[in-house]
């Protein structure tokens, strides 16, 4: 079994450092929040890389927010709501809607350049879902990458920020169900226990549950693995955003070709040639992500073929090199040019939908730990998320994470505590191997189609793997590996138990929605199991 603290230590024999916030994550989530809090607070950045090492570097499309006067964040609500399916928190939504726009501004203010028309105004582009053009982008194709060079510079320039490079948090450490800082990997090996008023999970995404993913090698569900044996609540894991668009092609990795080249006038094309996505949903290209993501596996299956096509070449060469030259060149890499070339693209995993359950303020059910971004579920993306909304969602509950921060009364002294576990041995199995296991039962059986058997076979081996654990972690791997086994036995045992088909879950046995039993949400906590919370606050 994973024990509760999976490295063995004496908390008073450790290096020590106190501070008053510990954020875990250095992407927009992290570096935002640190920004904001460091105004009135000494704050700790841990990032298990460099500063430049996040999913938010990848991130093409842009960001959402109503900046139009023919936009409203009405519209925008209905369209979150729409393509959440019934699940997202109408609160939650409420928040990011109204607020994103102001959040926005703070991030130009930070230093982040949008791209402008010739007239000076903002570009703004449409995707999948979205009723309107409400999406600003940098740098044509590399929104992340320009948040992240902006949010990093400042951050290095503040005196109440101090960053920790290639440090590895390992796990929270609680009292009387509260958390009091943080375990963390120093690089040559040691251990430092952080001691901190408030310590925030922005520690990104799951991707590297699968074997195809979008996301970087460092997105291995940390936040979900530190908060679950915390004993916070985990919510919604079941619902996995895949991408209908990566590059499949010999030698290429799955590179993310951007909802925004449906966005700007490309087409799906079929294994024959034929434009399909009419048969499949009335906005074609543009319906929500899990409708063209099944629609091109069903094109795929029916053709036995690995691959479908985007067709870009109808629009200016122009067009194609101003707007994507990001994906533009790195097709050309491979020989494929958007301008003449269909691109060969497959799904493959993006998102994850739910995480560790939060409130408005971001605080998750263990006192004084906060989770932002992609490791939390606040509620805002219900069964799928709305393209974009990621970056806004960070933003956001971001400053609410820091606003909430400033009201917390000082920390308790903490007790002695030693963690050590009995089950443990000196061996331990190749973690690559067993990363890679993983990697494949969760392409093979909790993918963009499930079904009972599969989801069934999967646990049971998942759990196998669970209980066989008794080595000792030591590298930076062992510990992504334990991280990323926790998500997978929770993803998969609340795919099993909904029996139902919504955004980001089809099961090939359940393909239909079920409002009657299913609006609801599946909770797991390390104490109580699995328990439903009622979708009284949600709505389509």
């Amino acid at each position: 079994m994973i024990p509760r603290y999976i490295v063995d230590f004496d908390l008073h024999a450790l290096t020590r450092k106190k501070t008053k916030v510990a954020i875990i994550g250095a992407g927009i989530a992290g570096l935002y929040t640190a920004l904001q809090t460091s105004e009135y607070a000494d704050v700790v950045l841990i990032s298990k890389k460099g500063l430049d090492d996040s999913n938010t570097r990848w991130a093409q499309g842009g960001i959402a927010a109503v900046t139009a006067k023919s936009d409203s964040p009405a519209l925008h609500r209905q369209d979150t709501l729409i393509a959440g399916a019934g699940l997202c928190s109408y609160d939650a939504v409420e928040v990011l809607v109204n607020e994103g726009p102001e959040r926005l501004k703070e991030l130009i203010a930070y230093g982040t350049e949008f791209d402008r028309d010739a007239q000076g105004q903002y570009e703004l582009t449409q995707e999948g879902a979205h009723s309107k053009r409400r999406i600003l982008h940098a740098n044509g194709d590399a929104t992340g990458a320009e948040i992240v060079r902006a949010l990093s510079a400042r951050v290095m320039e503040q005196p109440n920020i101090m960053v920790l490079e290639n440090h590895f948090a390992i796990d929270v450490v609680t009292q009387d169900e509260e958390c009091v800082g943080v375990i963390v990997r120093q690089p040559d090996g040691e251990l430092l226990f952080l001691e901190a008023e408030a310590t925030v999970l922005a520690t990104g995404g799951a991707g590297q549950l699968y074997r195809y993913t979008t996301n970087p090698e460092i997105a291995t569900a940390d936040g979900i693995g530190i908060a679950y044996r915390a004993g916070a609540r985990i919510k919604d894991v079941e619902f996995i955003q895949f991408h209908p668009t990566a590059l499949y092609y010999p030698g290429a990795p799955r590179f993310l070709i951007s909802e925004a080249v449906r966005g700007e006038g490309a087409i799906l094309r079929n294994s024959n040639g034929e434009r399909f996505m009419d048969k499949y949903h009335a906005q074609k290209e543009l319906a929500p992500r899990d409708v063209v993501a099944r629609a091109i596996v069903s094109e795929m299956e029916k053709a036995n073929t690995t691959n479908v096509f985007l067709d870009i070449t109808h629009e200016s060469a122009d067009l194609i090199r101003h707007r994507f030259p990001t994906i533009y060149q790195f097709c050309l890499q491979y020989g494929l040019d958007m301008v003449t070339d269909w691109i060969p693209v497959a799904p493959a995993c993006h998102y994850i939908m739910g995480g560790v359950q939060t409130d408005l303020h971001g605080e998750t059910s263990t006192k004084r730990l906060f989770a932002c971004g992609e490791a939390s579920s606040t509620g805002v993306h219900g069964a799928n998320r709305l393209a974009s909304n990621s970056l806004s969602e960070a933003v956001v509950f971001g400053h609410r994470i820091s606003e909430r921060i400033k009201e917390l009364p000082e920390l308790p002294q903490i007790q002695p505590l030693t963690a050590v576990s009995e089950h443990r041995q000196d061996r331990y199995a190749s973690t690559r191997e067993q990363r890679v296991k993983l990697q494949k039962l969760m392409l093979r059986y909790v993918s963009v189609k499930r079904d009972e058997k599969g989801l069934q076979k999967a646990l049971e081996e998942l759990e196998r793997m669970e209980q066989d654990y008794q080595g000792i972690p030591v590298e930076r791997e062992d510990f992504e590996y334990l991280n990323l086994l926790n998500a997978a036995v929770l993803t998969t045992r609340a795919a099993l138990m909904r029996e139902e088909s919504r955004g980001g879950h089809y099961r090939n046995d359940f393909p239909d929605k079920d409002d009657l039993i299913w609006r609801k949400h599946l909770v797991q906590s390390i104490r109580a199991g699995v328990q439903e919370e009622s979708g009284k606050n949600d709505v389509e």
